[in-house]
C-alpha cells in the first residue's frame, strides 16, 4: 500500500450542521463515523471500517454506520468535539489525542512504562476502569469504549543515531499523551501532529525524530524513506488503546438491544484488532530490514533508565492533579499496574524470558 494513499488526511472537513438526533428513515439510523485516520490506513483506518461495518452488522442493519475519514466532515483532531457537540454520532481515535479536555483522560490510552495491551483490557473490565471511563466522557457527553489495540509502539523513527540521553536533548520529537510529557522532561521539544504530517515534518528536517504506531502502519506511511534508525522499546507507550465515542444523548436513547449491539461490537474487536496488528507488523518488520535497509537499534541504556525516571514523575503529578477524578483515575491505574504487574513476573514475563533463553526469541 503506497503512503501518498494516505496523504489527505489534513485536507480541510467539509461544513455539517449538529445533528440534534440520527437521521432515521424506515426505522434505520443512520450514523456518521468520523474518525481520526485517512481512510484504509493499516492499522487504524483498518480498525475504524471493520468497526463501522461490524455496528451495522450486529444491529441487524437498523444502524447503518457511514465511516468519514480524517478531513471529510471534520479534521483528525476535532473527531472528540464533533461528537460530543452533535455533528457525528460516533468517533474513531485514541485517548492519546485527548489531553487538553484532562490529563486524566490519556491513562484509559496508554501510559510509559504502563499497561500491555491484555492489561489494558483488564483494568477497564475488571479492575474499575470502565466506571471511571464512563466518568470522565460524561463530562463531555460522550459514552466511550475501548475497541482495539496496536499493542507495544516503538520508541521511533530517528534520522541520526543516539548514543546518550544528552543526545535528546532539544531534538524536535513526535509524539503524543502522556509520551509527550516524558519526553518533555528529557529536554525534547515534544511535537503533536498527524502520520502524513510526520513523514513530510522528517523529509523538510522540521523533526528531528518521531514516533507513530508500529512497522505495519508505519511502513504504510513511509517513514523507512527519510529515516533508517528505527528504535525500540516503546517505553512511552507499551501499548496503545483504540476508542469508540458515542453521543451520549443517542446511545442513552437506544433500545437494549441496540445499546448491547453497539457495546458488543466494540469490545469483540479488541483482540482481533491487537492480534492483527503484531502478526503484521512481524511480516512488515522484517521487510523493513531485508529490503528497505532499516537499521533496528536498541534504545541505549542510560535512554531508558532516564526515561523511567521523567514516567514516573508524570505519573506522581497525576496522582496530585487538582482535579479529584484525575486523582482517582490514577489511583485506579497505578494499583493495577502493581497488583498485576508482580504477577507477570511468573506468568508471561517468566515464560518469554524462559522462551527467549531456549528459542532465542
Amino acid at each position: 500500500m503506497k503512503r501518498r494513499q494516505f496523504l489527505t488526511a489534513g485536507a480541510a472537513g467539509l461544513a455539517a450542521a449538529p445533528l440534534a438526533t440520527p437521521a432515521i428513515a424506515q426505522d434505520v439510523m443512520r450514523w456518521k463515523m468520523v474518525t481520526a485516520w485517512p481512510k484504509n490506513l493499516p492499522g487504524p483506518g483498518v480498525a475504524a471500517q471493520n468497526l463501522a461495518d461490524r455496528i451495522t452488522t450486529l444491529s441487524g442493519g437498523r444502524i447503518e454506520v457511514q465511516l468519514y475519514a480524517a478531513g471529510e466532515i471534520v479534521p483528525g483532531p476535532g473527531v472528540f468535539d464533533a461528537v460530543s457537540e452533535g455533528t457525528a454520532e460516533l468517533y474513531h481515535a485514541v485517548p492519546a489525542y485527548w489531553g487538553s479536555k484532562s490529563k486524566g483522560i490519556l491513562l484509559f490510552g496508554s501510559q510509559p512504562f504502563g499497561l500491555r495491551a491484555d492489561e489494558q483490557f483488564g483494568w477497564m473490565y475488571h479492575g474499575g476502569g470502565q466506571a471511571l471511563y464512563d466518568e470522565m466522557y460524561g463530562r463531555f457527553g460522550i459514552k466511550p469504549f475501548l475497541c482495539g489495540n496496536s499493542g507495544p509502539q516503538w520508541a521511533g523513527w530517528f534520522r541520526n543515531e543516539i548514543n546518550s540521553v544528552e543526545d535528546l536533548k532539544g531534538m524536535k520529537f513526535r509524539t503524543t499523551g502522556l509520551a509527550s510529557e516524558m519526553a518533555t522532561k528529557l529536554g525534547m521539544a515534544a511535537e503533536a501532529m498527524s502520520g502524513p504530517a510526520m513523514f513530510q515534518a522528517l523529509q523538510t528536517g522540521a523533526l528531528d525524530a518521531g514516533e507513530f504506531i508500529g512497522p505495519w502502519t508505519d511502513s504504510a506511511l513511509g517513514y523507512q524513506q527519510v529515516a533508517k534508525n528505527y528504535y525500540w522499546p516503546g517505553v512511552g507507550e507499551p501499548s496503545s488503546a483504540e476508542e469508540c465515542g458515542v453521543n451520549a444523548e443517542v446511545f442513552g436513547g437506544l433500545p437494549d438491544d441496540l445499546k448491547q449491539a453497539v457495546t458488543m461490537a466494540c469490545e469483540s474487536l479488541y483482540n482481533p484488532v491487537w492480534t492483527e496488528y503484531t502478526t503484521k507488523h512481524a511480516a512488515a518488520l522484517k521487510k523493513l530490514v531485508e529490503e528497505d535497509g532499516v537499521q533496528v537499534r536498541k534504545l541505549p541504556q542510560d535512554v531508558i533508565d532516564a526515561m523511567g525516571v521523567a514516567a514516573k514523575e508524570v505519573i506522581d503529578e497525576l496522582r496530585q492533579d487538582d482535579d479529584e477524578l484525575v486523582r482517582r483515575i490514577t489511583e485506579s491505574f497505578v494499583a493495577y499496574r502493581d497488583s498485576v504487574g508482580s504477577y507477570m513476573t511468573y506468568a508471561d514475563n517468566g515464560q518469554m524470558n524462559a522462551r527467549a533463553a531456549v528459542m532465542g526469541y
